[in-house]
């Protein structure tokens, strides 16, 4: 995904926070994980960015969205401790969506800052239709 792109994907992902009346942080990466473009919309809070860069990464090179991961990283699962082995760059927090291209994964979209992360998914939601 260009930067060009991403930053319409972060626009409708800000759209939709400040419908909902929230600050949030949005980090767009590639299908490699490797961040493409970034926002931290005035009043989020601090640890915001830590949460999307991490919702991004690992919706984008999993290609799953973040909260679909959970039942995969409990005791006995392929996942578990996944949030250790990786250094915190992968979480099962809510608010991180694959970015596709047809079939094909081409990166990930997190958002973080909302108290309730199905806000979260929202504007990730509204991001992904910007592309659309």
């Amino acid at each position: 995904m260009d930067f060009s792109k991403a930053k319409k994907v972060i626009e409708a992902a800000e759209a939709k926070a400040e419908e909902l009346g929230i600050a949030i942080s949005t980090a767009i990466v590639d299908e490699y994980g490797d961040l493409v473009a970034f926002s931290r919309m005035k009043g989020a809070i601090k640890i915001s960015p830590k949460f999307a860069l991490a919702k991004a990464y690992t919706a984008g090179t999993i290609g799953m969205a973040t909260v679909d991961m959970a039942p995969y990283a409990v005791p006995g699962k392929p996942y578990y401790g996944m949030d250790a082995l990786f250094g915190g760059e992968l979480t099962t927090i809510a608010g991180g969506l694959p970015i596709k291209a047809g079939d094909k994964l081409i990166g990930g979209i997190g958002v973080g800052g909302s108290a309730d992360v199905t806000q979260d998914v929202e504007c990730a939601q509204a991001a992904l239709k910007a592309l659309e």
